[in-house]
């Protein structure tokens, strides 16, 4: 009886379970709060102004005399305050006004707005607009439009969903011919060209010089030429050398690349490339230099593909604005292709590209000198002996070249050191020649 007297829960010498042991139990257990309950049906809305615009309370609510004085104060005092916003509008600033009435105006126009072009104005309130994805509209003209400014062909602002006129573009310059123009002059001068010495007169006597000195080319009797063509082998310096004309004329650059021409509608194009050609009029005198030509200029024919006809109406676009009725005045043509067998007879012309430069393989002069232009700032260690390449027969680009110094020194950076060595620049124009061929090792095709 004593020891199961003693394993019972509540006696002493029993587990912790019993009756004291449940409690501290209890108090350890966290406690389960039920959760608050949420608001359900309408919020409570206040009725009434607030207190500080609410008109106080008159007491007695009995008429009489102290009720029709009272009234009569809080009259004057509504008198007072009309009086004071009255004033503030009559001495408010203009500007404050004018935004406020440019404010309504927004409101009424809509965002967001489309572009579209003016065809034909019916008269005063009404016009035939057309966008450049869907067909003609007749539609209305707001009456805070300025008439003066409409004028056929002209860019309007249409509403986006009555298409209603709603403003004029002033500044109709399309955005790609903005992104054309080259603020910044690059860096590249005519000493970072390596040879090149004809190359270089030629250019300046038919770019630079008609722009510095007209009168020389008046006196003589003869009509300055109206743009070049760079043609030759890939990486013989041809964008170098339009760089470092940018780089030293004042003239206004635009840069286009010839794919940029190839536009996705129909029609657009052609407005690109006079678009191009009005801007570098209005901002003349103007470089114009054109970067693979060969993307719009190759050769016409017989097509059944509307993308190649959209190319050919390009490309007589641009044979129109180089030689058409209207003067170019001061702006010069700049072309550079790798192909020049392709373009279309009609573009190359002596009237439209007066001049063709071309860029052949460097000598071993030019080699050499283009190996002296990158290597210049490198350090190069004692075994180094760069006559070893300039007088090889391998048919190296400046390009080439160039991917030679830079491979050599990432070569040296590869193992730590600050010197490079001749075994740097063997394994370097190893693999510029191996990258050259296409990744094709010798032997492979016979």
């Amino acid at each position: 009886m004593g020891q199961g007297a003693s394993g019972l829960p509540g006696a002493p010498g029993g587990p912790p379970g019993g009756p004291g042991g449940d409690k501290k139990d209890e108090k350890k257990k966290k406690k389960f709060e039920p959760r608050p309950p949420m608001r359900t049906g309408k919020k409570k809305r206040k009725k009434g102004p607030s207190v500080a615009v609410r008109t106080p309370q008159v007491f007695p609510t009995a008429k009489c005399r102290l009720r029709l004085l009272k009234l009569e104060r809080i009259k004057d005092f509504l008198m007072l305050e009309k009086e004071y916003i009255r004033n503030q509008e009559v001495f408010k600033p203009r500007e404050e006004k004018d935004q406020e009435e440019r404010q309504k105006v927004d409101d009424l126009r809509g965002s967001p707005l489309s572009v579209g072009t003016l065809e034909e104005m019916i008269d005063d309130n009404h016009a035939i607009v057309s966008s450049s994805v869907g067909p003609e509209y007749y539609v209305n003209v707001m009456s805070f439009v300025n008439q003066d400014l409409l004028e056929p062909g002209s860019s309007v602002l249409l509403h986006n969903k009555v298409m209603s006129v709603v403003g004029i573009l002033g500044d109709d310059a399309d955005p790609m011919v903005s992104v054309m123009k080259v603020d910044k002059a690059p860096l590249e001068t005519y000493a970072d060209i390596g040879g090149l010495e004809s190359q270089i007169q030629e250019i300046k006597e038919a770019v630079e010089l008609p722009l510095t000195h007209p009168e020389l080319y008046e006196d003589i009797g003869i009509k300055p030429p109206k743009g070049v063509i760079l043609y030759g082998e890939p990486g013989t310096g041809k964008t170098l050398l339009a760089k470092a004309v940018a780089n030293q004329t004042s003239a206004t650059f635009l840069r286009v690349v010839g794919s940029e021409l190839i536009q996705k509608y129909l029609g657009d194009g052609p407005k690109l490339v006079r678009e191009l050609f009005r801007v570098a009029d209005e901002m003349s005198p103007t470089l114009v230099f054109i970067d693979e030509i060969d993307a719009v200029g190759s050769k016409r024919y017989d097509s059944n593909s509307g993308g190649t006809r959209e190319i050919q109406r390009t490309m007589l676009e641009l044979l129109n604005q180089l030689d058409g009725f209207d003067e170019r005045g001061d702006v010069k043509v700049i072309m550079a292709t790798n192909k020049i067998e392709s373009l279309d007879p009609a573009l190359i012309r002596p009237g439209r590209i007066d001049r063709k430069i071309e860029f052949p393989l460097p000598d071993i002069k030019t080699k050499r000198r283009i190996f002296g232009i990158h290597t210049g700032r490198m350090t190069l260690a004692d075994d180094v002996d760069l006559e070893i390449f300039i007088m090889a027969k391998d048919e190296l680009s400046g390009a080439d070249i160039k991917a030679i110094c830079t491979e050599s020194g990432l070569l040296a950076l590869r193992e730590r050191r600050m010197k490079v060595t001749m075994d740097d620049f063997t394994k370097a124009k190893e693999k510029a020649l191996y990258r050259k061929k296409g990744n094709v090792p010798e032997g492979l095709y016979l």
